[in-house]
C-alpha cells in the first residue's frame, strides 16, 4: 500500500502520541507490559496498514495487549485514528521497519503474529523480502513464547504456496489452510480494507495458521 505522502500527518499524528510510537528503539524491547500498564499476551500484526484489522480485533479481544506496525507515517495516522475513534487502550501502534523487529520485543515477548496481505515481492531475487521466508521465521522463533503462532492471509497464491513451503522446511507445523477463505469463514474473520475490496471482486483469500515449537 503506497499512499501520496501529505507533509501536515507529521504535525498532526503527534495528537496520538500516547499509544503512536515514531520510529522506537531498544528502550521498548522486553518493556511491553510495562508500556501497556499491565501484563497480557501480546499479539502483533506484520504491516497494519490504515488500522480495520487491528482494531476490530482489539475491540473484540480487550483482554488482550495488541501491537500494529506500519512502515509509513501516513498510513498508520489513520490506523491511530480508528483506534482512538473506538477508545481502543490495548493497542499500541509502531511505525516502523519490519526487517528490524529483534530489536524491540525480546525473546519470547510475543504471543502471536499476524501477517496479512504482505507485499509478495513475486521477483526470485526478492525472496528474502518476503515477510514469510526462512529468515524472516528464524526472527518470529525467537520472539514468539512457546506454543506461539503465526496467523497469515494472502491473496497471492504464489506466495502462499512458496510460505507453505517455508514453514515446512523449518520444521514448523501448519494447520487450518484454506484456499478460499470466504467460503468457509464464519464471524471470527476479520477482514482488513484490502481483503474487503478485493474480496468482493470474487478474489480468492488463502490462509493458515503457523504453530512454533
Amino acid at each position: 500500500m503506497r499512499l501520496r505522502k501529505k507533509p501536515w500527518i507529521t504535525e498532526a499524528i503527534k495528537e496520538y502520541r500516547h499509544f503512536v510510537f515514531l520510529d522506537p528503539g531498544a528502550e521498548v524491547c522486553g518493556q511491553w507490559a510495562g508500556l501497556f500498564g499491565r501484563k497480557a499476551p501480546l499479539h502483533v500484526e506484520l504491516g497494519t496498514g490504515k488500522g480495520r484489522f487491528i482494531s476490530a480485533l482489539a475491540a473484540r479481544h480487550p483482554e488482550i495487549n495488541f501491537v500494529g506496525i506500519e512502515a509509513q507515517q501516513d498510513v498508520v495516522y489513520y490506523a491511530a485514528q480508528k483506534v482512538q475513534e473506538q477508545n481502543l487502550a490495548n493497542v499500541r501502534l509502531l511505525v516502523f521497519d519490519i526487517n528490524n523487529i529483534t530489536d524491540i520485543f525480546a525473546e519470547g515477548e510475543v504471543d502471536r503474529f499476524y501477517i496479512n496481505f504482505c507485499d509478495p515481492w513475486p521477483k526470485a531475487r526478492h525472496a528474502k523480502r518476503r515477510l514469510t521466508h526462512s529468515g524472516f521465521l528464524a526472527k518470529y522463533r525467537r520472539l514468539l513464547s512457546a506454543g506461539g503462532k503465526l496467523y497469515f492471509k494472502t491473496d497471492n497464491r504464489p506466495l502462499f504456496d512458496f510460505s507453505l513451503e517455508q514453514f515446512e522446511q523449518n520444521g514448523l507445523a501448519v494447520d487450518h489452510i484454506v484456499y478460499n477463505l470466504h467460503k468457509v469463514s464464519g464471524e471470527e474473520n476479520i477482514m482488513t480494507e484490502y481483503e474487503a475490496k478485493f474480496s468482493k471482486l470474487g478474489v480468492k483469500i488463502n490462509r493458515c495458521e503457523v504453530f512454533f515449537p
